[in-house]
């Protein structure tokens, strides 16, 4: 046996241990349940306790919040109606599959998929699939409900593992987040907060939104080719003896359009094209309503940007029912109903899962617990005093394992960017180097918490092909993706800085 043989062996019962303890833990939405219960009682037993980390949020120590008084629990069941509708994944997930859903009821997805793998190469699938993850990110959450379905669908079309597909698109959507590009919403958000902090200790700071674009657009290179490696060599592999057995293991292969599928196909992108040039013309003029005060088109408040998932919406269901009618997949408007109706009741397990999210995720929220983690270990980072590049990657780790307990990525800055930021400024880092280590950390673990609010998405697109996927199942295809990408996207950033290449723009390394 070679060396190369045995490390693969080694890796893949390492995996496969991680699938097997995975898969043993409850139900998603019964494990959400038990750490809401364990979540009050940590609450109950830390709120007796004094802390002498300052909450950035009030300028105050830290306080844990009591959630078993009978003012606590009372508020609970008043709220937990409002707490489940006003879910945010919730709400983009069943708003975006109903759009989906038609264009996948009439054919017009896989109509397009057909096509596109008709010019494309089954070698080249994988990288453009990682690309089209990454270039997601500026939709905000689309590529969630979007390209990771969608990833089965093209590997298994082209004879590859459908879970192999998901694994890759996942990768890219989710672990590749910051890599990106295109500038998006999230670079504003996050400027504005790294801002806020930097001004704690120099009220005279001012960053440029972009103050990230030269390095996560070169990340994205570094994303596609390490995906691209790890898909092909490590998860692919993996997954050869695993049965496909769900209700999509029978569809048909994708064979050559028919020359009224064609027609359907250039109708229904004729109008995707033209709804496309509509939004175009109409946020293009600086007094246009899709843009935010100031006219920043870009701004997390701009209405364009706030309506991402239901331009999603328009973008698919239109084409889908033109396609449906010029390719005469559908007779009626009763079968476009029928398309959404089929989309929704397919998330039928999610939505049970995400009530349980919902709560959970309010409660630890409500508990201050989560806060109290990332204070106590940015207090722990700051007290070491180690040098600059050991600092970052200490922000890097730090903020990764923060990750698997406060999800949201503007949550989490928010909280420690008041810490980071003007504490490295102290040690003459800058503002914008303390953003884009954190980035870095923000993102490589996303994919392997089962606390992030779109992880429990992920298993069911998973079970639409294996039956028996868990969280275990999708922990240990998504594992070496989050070490690999922490690891080599560490190194790059620390390369980037010693190469003194720009980290874009009116960026620096150094402070003042």
């Amino acid at each position: 046996m070679t060396e190369a043989t045995a490390n693969k062996t080694v890796l893949a019962r390492a995996l496969d241990t991680v699938e097997r303890v995975g898969n043993k833990l409850p139900d998603p939405a019964v494990l959400f349940l038990i750490l809401m219960l364990v979540v009050w009682v940590l609450s109950a037993w830390l709120s007796t306790m004094s802390f002498a980390v300052v909450d950035p949020r009030t300028d105050a120590p830290i306080v844990v919040n009591n959630l078993l008084t009978g003012s606590s629990i009372t508020s609970f069941f008043a709220n937990m109606v409002s707490v489940f509708v006003g879910f945010h994944p919730l709400g983009v997930v069943l708003l975006a599959m109903l759009g989906i859903g038609v264009a996948d009821h009439t054919g017009f997805i896989k109509a397009a998929l057909r096509a596109l793998l008709a010019v494309t190469s089954k070698k080249l699938l994988t990288p453009m699939l990682l690309l089209v993850g990454i270039v997601s990110h500026s939709a905000v959450d689309a590529g969630y409900v979007l390209v990771i379905p969608l990833g089965a669908v093209i590997f298994q079309a082209a004879g590859r593992h459908p879970l192999a597909g998901i694994a890759c698109a996942f990768a890219g959507v989710s672990g590749g987040f910051s890599a990106n590009f295109v500038p998006s919403a999230l670079d504003p958000m996050l400027q504005g907060i790294t801002q806020a902090g930097a001004q704690i200790l120099d009220a005279s700071v001012i960053l440029n939104p972009l103050n990230n674009w030269f390095f996560t657009s070169a990340s994205t290179l570094l994303i596609v080719l390490a995906g691209w490696f790890l898909t092909d060599k490590v998860i692919e592999p993996r997954l050869v003896g695993t049965e496909i057995d769900g209700d999509l293991a029978d569809e048909p292969a994708m064979e050559d359009l028919t020359p009224q599928e064609r027609k359907g196909l250039i109708a229904g992108l004729a109008s995707m094209g033209l709804l496309a040039l509509i939004l175009l013309l109409t946020a293009l003029p600086e007094s246009s309503p899709w843009r935010g005060e100031g006219g920043d088109i870009t701004a997390f408040s701009a209405p364009l940007m706030q309506s991402i998932v239901s331009l999603i919406f328009v973008v698919f269901i239109v084409p889908g029912i033109v396609y449906g009618y010029v390719a005469r997949s559908v007779k009626s408007h009763r079968d476009i109903i029928e398309g959404m109706t089929q989309a929704m009741a397919g998330l039928g397990y999610y939505i049970v899962m995400a009530f349980f999210a919902a709560q959970f995720i309010a409660e630890f929220g409500r508990s201050n617990v989560g806060v109290l983690l990332a204070l106590e270990g940015a207090a722990v980072l700051k007290a070491a005093a180690l040098p600059g590049g050991i600092t970052i990657i200490g922000i890097i780790i730090l903020t990764g394992l923060v990750n698997l307990f406060v999800g949201s990525a503007s949550a989490k800055w928010a909280l420690i960017a008041p810490i980071f930021v003007p504490m490295l400024m102290q040690l003459g880092i800058s503002p914008d180097l303390t953003q884009a280590a954190y980035r870095v950390g923000d993102s490589t673990t996303n994919i392997i918490t089962p606390l992030m609010p779109y992880f429990p998405l992920v298993v069911v697109f998973c079970q639409r092909y294996v039956k028996s996927t868990g969280i275990g199942t999708v922990v240990a295809l998504m594992l070496p993706f989050s070490v690999t990408f922490i690891v080599l996207w560490t190194v790059f950033l620390l390369g980037y800085w010693g190469l003194g290449i720009p980290l874009g723009l009116q960026a620096s390394y150094a402070y003042p």
